[in-house]
């Protein structure tokens, strides 16, 4: 690989290694003061940890890799999940020009820089210019449109590492041009692997501090790393920093490596559905502290905030309904602020649209009302739609009756005519399967319907 007479670190963020510890070529053992997770970090693809979905062997990522033939792609994933690993192990492999930029501190300039110079290398030597850019989500649609000419005739390879979603953050004519490859967080077992690698590895992690973690101190170090494996490695190497050489790191000394303790929240076990139960329940029974109570449990043990979106905008609906016709659009307008933000700003939202849900009247009559309408379709026979409702809109249909002697409601007082709109042998007896209760402007609608449909 031909190593970048630029890489110097300047002053614009442009091919400074440091910002994600990728080391250059001829740097094959990491400098000691280097952070433990920039030290371990993996130098080949057989040393990565985790992501066999897109790296396992036979995977189209992998094969690209090894055969030198990567296209333009973006790394969608949480933060230490190896997205800048396998920047670094392509930096290390590819036959490639590699840069580097991160989104924070590059910009058009740079960026342009790179175009200039990549094309001038392909026309002087024929070498592709593979360009990876950090948190690609940070640029803004005219710095992404910048990629677009380079990218389309192959003067630049782009790979673009982003922790937001691509549909909300990348550009579409980029997203068009390239493949998205989704990371995942790291499993119990990828974290294990990655906590005693670091402390046997005698050259680049703690081995010769002949350190053992305590079971407590393992579990609560895997816990608290919630997929994440800088995370893990950074806390390991502050206990490890306070356990003097030989010793044992217990779960006290690993709390303090972390910085905070870890919620007793498993998002696959019972924590996971005992506290979205709770959070539930809590909205439903209007009790706008407790359910904000769980909402910050929930968000400080990590659990995925659209999850949360998302049994917001179903309890809207199903435990609100037309008490308060606002509640879904103010669910799902916390839903896209999730979407969009992302944590952790969209903490706000959520806790606004929970704090409103909590608060308003509830009525699940929309609920109850589905339910006996679908179990009248499931047992009932089907009549047919009254030749009044059907579709008179083509040559004939008079003939057949259809919108025959249909009553238009506008032409009436109240925009209201009383006429037949359900089939035929529909029981009497199951109807209406829509009951308003007296809770906020359900009540409204309630009194007119009775009114307007003569109903006590």
């Amino acid at each position: 690989m031909e190593n970048s007479s630029e890489s110097t670190g300047e002053s614009t963020g442009l091919f400074a290694w440091e910002e994600t510890g990728i080391p250059p070529e001829d740097t094959e053992v990491p400098d000691a003061g280097m952070p433990l997770a920039a030290r371990m970090r993996p130098r080949t693809l057989d040393e990565v940890i985790g992501q066999a979905h897109i790296l396992g062997v036979g995977k189209p990522l992998r094969r690209a890799i090894e055969r030198d033939e990567l296209r333009s792609a973006l790394f969608w994933g949480p933060p230490g999940c190896g997205k800048s690993t396998i920047a670094s192990v392509i930096a290390r492999t590819t036959k490639a020009h590699f840069a580097e930029v991160h989104g924070t501190s590059g910009g058009v300039g740079d960026i342009r820089k790179v175009i200039e110079t990549a094309r001038e290398r392909r026309k002087a030597t024929g070498k592709r210019t593979l360009l990876f850019v950090d948190e690609i989500h940070r640029f803004s649609r005219s710095q992404q449109d910048t990629f677009l000419p380079v990218v389309e005739d192959g003067t630049l390879i782009l790979i673009g590492a982003t922790t937001e979603n691509p549909f909300h953050s990348v550009i579409s004519p980029l997203l068009s041009r390239t493949r998205t490859f989704p990371f995942v967080p790291l499993t119990e077992q990828d974290l294990v692997r990655v906590l005693d690698r670091a402390l046997t590895d005698t050259e680049r992690g703690l081995g010769e501090q002949r350190l053992t973690l305590s079971p407590e101190a393992r579990l609560y170090l895997i816990a608290a790393a919630n997929g994440d494996a800088r995370t893990l490695l950074n806390a390991l190497e502050l206990a490890a920093q306070l356990t003097e050489t030989g010793g044992t790191i217990t779960q006290e000394t690993a709390e303090e490596g972390l910085g905070r303790r870890i919620i007793g929240y498993d998002k696959e076990g019972d924590s996971h559905y005992d506290t979205i139960s709770a959070f539930i329940k809590s909205i439903r029974g209007s009790d706008p502290d407790a359910s904000v109570y769980y909402l910050a449990r929930m968000l400080e043990a990590g659990e995925d905030p659209r999850f949360i979106a998302r049994r917001l905008v179903i309890l809207a609906s199903e435990d609100i309904g037309c008490a308060d016709p606002m509640a879904l659009p103010v669910a799902m307008a916390g839903f896209q602020a999730t979407e969009v933000i992302g944590m952790p700003e969209c903490a706000l939202n959520l806790a606004h649209v929970t704090i409103y849900l909590a608060s308003v009247p509830k009525s699940n009559a929309c609920t109850v009302a589905l339910g006996r309408a679908t179990e009248e379709v499931k047992r009932g026979e089907f009549a047919g739609v009254p030749k009044p409702l059907r579709d008179s809109h083509y040559k004939g249909a008079k003939a057949l009756g259809h919108g025959v002697d249909y009553q238009y409601p506008h032409d009436f007082p109240e925009n209201f005519v009383e006429q037949q709109y359900l089939p035929d042998g529909l029981p009497s007896e199951n109807i209406p399967y829509y009951v308003p209760t007296e809770n906020g402007i359900e009540a409204k609608i309630k009194a007119r319907l009775a009114r307007l449909w003569k109903r006590e």
